[in-house]
């Protein structure tokens, strides 16, 4: 019983490990201060996981991260190897 638990934990691994380099991220970096944007915006800097200036951090390359982005697009810039878009 527990060889086919380990035979079927392995099979969802190498499945996960399959499916992980295909996805995409995107480096997303704070460039000014959410103190004076309105609630709304602050709250979408929260859930990226911006909490200071300059601060970078990694994200799936998903629409709905893309919609975030967007919504704060004059807070943040997307950063693509070492350069700023």
């Amino acid at each position: 019983m527990t060889e086919e638990k380990k035979k079927i934990s392995s099979k969802g691994a190498d499945a996960k490990a399959a499916h992980a380099p295909s996805k995409k991220s995107i480096r997303i970096r704070q460039t000014k201060s959410g103190i004076c944007a309105p609630v709304d915006q602050k709250q979408t800097l929260f859930g990226l996981g911006l909490r200071r200036i300059r601060q970078e951090v990694v994200r799936l390359d998903t629409p709905a991260i893309r919609g975030q982005v967007h919504k704060v697009r004059h807070l943040v810039e997307i950063v693509e190897d070492g350069a700023a878009r």
